[in-house]
């Protein structure tokens, strides 16, 4: 079968659907255990769709990861293609799985016991249960132990695979960190900053011309309260949708380069104080206000940043995870825990045994979903449930720095944001090539 860029480009998507709706996933349905062990081995009335090299793929697994991604979806809001259509991307995610699983064994990768150990321990306590309540669940509902364990082996495999062979194909040339510096000062001002406060009425996608109506009807509303001399932050706190309102909407002081050109456009003619009219993006109706503006030299905002990762994977779900990590949040900012305890205790990253700490950061340094949540918050202050292609993050800002930066720093900050930027597409040809070398039989259904 010849795979084409577009159809890559949409497994992408799905890939995407089925993490980016759990970002705030505060509120989540609890998740029956027995859907965290998605084996390849056909169970009675199963039957094999493909196989992969030596790996099968059931028509079982297709039929979990369809009914994951209608849910998915339908907490986020988003339009799913038609279901043959839809049919077709997850089939091919679950073989290009098999076959990252196949290169990474010939690689002679592997994983230890010891992480296997500590990744069913981490699928117990997402439950809720000790490793042995796990073990008598998995039991009762026919699924065999060591299956488990193996699929726990194989998503470790996948998710290494990707990092360490995806990051060795990206280059970037001088030519285009010129290019990027060029952009960024330009869409700086010579290095103008603006501090602004957002009132954000979202608007699904997919929305009918009658639920646009009324999301505008609500912003324009916000904006009459405003213009009537009731404080921003104050409306903010009550209408908006965005993550920063119980700080007034207040998103905080950053490079213009770093912000929206919609912003930047908005508020470029606006006094201090100023508010913009309705603005409207592919998230929704917004409203700003200007709140600050500041003009300097070639300065950054480094970050001294903490977190709790937990790895998700078909046995451990976005999901669970999710839930699990509001829990810590909550137990963090009642006083019951601190964040650093709890990231030694259950963090699956290198990081862990320092509480967390993932030391001063510049902008570029981490995956766009990680950075933008680290960017909303407040020195102290802990995100929600972050979902990024490492797994489930809980943030914690510590404090805030502004740097000179020197040429090479410069260069540097640039190379790293370029390199995120190209990683989606590599990973797609990576898959891609990866996939024309491989042996796949397709299975029809038994008559």
């Amino acid at each position: 079968m010849n795979h084409t860029a577009p159809a890559l480009r949409a497994r992408a998507a799905l890939r995407r659907l089925l993490a980016g709706a759990l970002g705030a996933a505060v509120c989540l349905p609890a998740v029956v255990l027995p859907a965290l062990a998605q084996g390849s081995t056909p169970v009675q009335g199963d039957y094999i769709a493909a196989i992969v090299n030596q790996e099968l793929v059931t028509a079982g697994e297709i039929e979990r990861r369809l009914e994951r991604a209608h849910a998915d979806a339908a907490r986020a809001g988003a339009r799913l293609p038609a279901d043959d259509v839809l049919r077709k991307q997850v089939f091919d995610e679950l073989i290009d799985e098999r076959v990252i699983i196949g290169n990474a064994r010939d690689s002679g990768m592997k994983v230890d016991d010891a992480e296997i150990d500590r990744a069913v321990q981490s699928v117990a306590a997402q439950n809720q249960l000790s490793a042995e309540q796990l073990r008598a669940r998995l039991r009762a509902e026919g699924i065999d132990f060591a299956r488990f364990r193996a699929n726990l082996r194989d998503q470790i495999m996948i998710e290494r695979m990707r990092e360490r062979e995806v990051y060795r194909r990206i280059a970037v040339s001088d030519e285009e960190i010129d290019q990027e510096l060029a952009r960024e000062r330009a869409a700086a001002r010579t290095g103008e900053e603006l501090n602004l406060a957002q009132i954000l009425v979202a608007v699904p996608e997919g929305a009918d011309a009658s639920t646009l109506a009324a999301r505008r009807t609500r912003a324009e509303q916000a904006l009459a309260r405003v213009r009537a001399g009731e404080p921003f932050a104050q409306v903010a706190r009550e209408l908006s949708d965005d993550g920063n309102r119980e700080r007034g909407g207040e998103i905080g002081l950053r490079p213009a380069a770093r912000l929206p050109d919609l912003f930047v456009e908005a508020v470029r003619d606006l006094p201090v104080g100023g508010v913009s009219a309705v603005l409207r993006s592919g998230a929704g109706f917004h409203l700003l206000e200007l709140l600050e503006r500041r003009s300097g030299g070639v300065t950054i905002t480094q970050t001294r940043v903490r977190h709790v990762l937990l790895r998700t994977s078909p046995e451990l779900t976005p999901e669970v995870a999710a839930r699990r990590l509001a829990e810590y949040r909550r137990q963090i900012e009642s006083g019951r825990r601190s964040f650093e305890d709890i990231a030694r205790e259950y963090s699956e990253d290198g990081s862990a045994a320092s509480g967390g700490d993932l030391g001063w950061a510049a902008p570029g340094m981490f995956v766009p979903e990680f950075e933008a949540a680290m960017n909303a918050l407040s020195p102290g202050g802990v995100s929600a449930p972050v979902v990024s292609r490492f797994g489930v993050h809980l943030i914690q800002v510590v404090e805030r720095r502004e740097v000179a930066l020197d040429a090479k720093q410069l260069r540097e900050q640039a190379r790293n944001v370029l390199r995120e930027r190209k990683f989606e597409q590599a990973y797609l040809d990576w898959t891609k090539e990866l996939r024309a070398r491989a042996y796949v039989e397709y299975r029809e259904p038994p008559q």
